[in-house]
């Protein structure tokens, strides 16, 4: 009974955090990690792994919502997933070399820098797609999407295409160092460099962040990072979530859900900070 019992709460914690962090486009990597190894007492390689596997599920799970509602560019997501890959494999091949300590501390980095481009964000006008991209080439992967509220679609154009792929290739590299949903940084990147609408970088953030953790889950896989009775759920439970919080994305703005984001990342990332340097604030931890 006790597994039992551990098993569920492993599906409801995947569960609420792939739904926020489906919302964002962010999988529920972000929030997993920490919850694992600060809640469940879980140890931080093995969360990774779990986490790892909850982006694939969490990104399969979100993905078909966004496609039909036409908010997903592919082509932009092919191209940019290139470089992102290669980050990933980058971050396998380190991961191994870093110790723990400087794992959590990394992470609440990351963390911190996420809240603070959530706050950022909110002032950003809700779409940007009037200048011209910075290459002709990139023209190419121009599109629209669907923008219930004016009863149009609204076009959009792709800029600073080369430094939107350097940042890819930052993203996928702690995506696999810390077991992240990539799209921790993809979505900053996409709205301050690329100057994509919000929905569009949530959804192709989304479409991406599956290929990014699958080049990195298999060698947690062969390391014996990938624990059944712990992945399994929190994968089951990322599907749920996920699709969950596709549909509320589609339907509801994000000004709400980014103030309860940041408030979240900030409190996950001053624990992870302690954690880092020793310090224990849940008994056990």
């Amino acid at each position: 009974m006790p597994e039992v019992t551990h098993m569920l709460w492993l599906f409801a914690a995947a569960l609420g955090a792939s739904a926020l962090g489906g919302m964002l486009g962010m999988a529920g990597g972000i929030f997993i990690v920490p919850i694992l190894t600060i809640f469940g007492h879980i140890n931080i390689h093995q969360a990774i792994g779990a986490s790892l596997v909850s982006v694939i599920a969490c990104s399969c799970g979100s993905a078909a919502p966004f496609l039909k509602g036409r908010l997903t560019n592919v082509r932009l997501a092919i191209v940019l997933e290139t470089c992102t890959t290669l980050g990933a494999l980058t971050g396998v091949f380190l991961s191994g070399l870093l110790p723990t300590p400087f794992l959590f501390f990394i992470f609440a980095v990351v963390l911190l820098i996420s809240a603070q481009q959530m706050l950022a964000r909110r002032k950003e006008p809700e779409a940007v797609a009037t200048a011209h991209a910075s290459h002709q080439w990139a023209r190419r992967l121009d599109a629209s999407y669907p923008d219930p509220a004016q009863g149009r679609d609204i076009p959009y154009q792709v800029q600073h295409l080369p430094l939107g792929l350097t940042l890819m290739y930052g993203a996928g590299l702690l995506s696999a160092l810390l077991g992240i949903g990539s799209g921790v940084l993809k979505i900053p990147a996409m709205d301050t460099a690329l100057r994509l609408p919000i929905k569009v970088s949530s959804a192709t953030s989304n479409f991406m962040i599956g290929v990014t953790a699958t080049a990195s889950a298999g060698a947690y896989f062969v390391r014996g990072d990938i624990v059944g009775p712990i992945a399994g759920p929190v994968a089951l439970g990322s599907v749920v979530g996920a699709i969950l919080g596709a549909r509320i994305l589609m339907a509801i703005s994000n000004e709400k859900v980014r103030w309860l984001f940041v408030a979240v990342l900030v409190i996950l990332a001053v624990q992870m900070l302690l954690s880092a340097f020793g310090v224990q604030l849940m008994p056990g931890g």
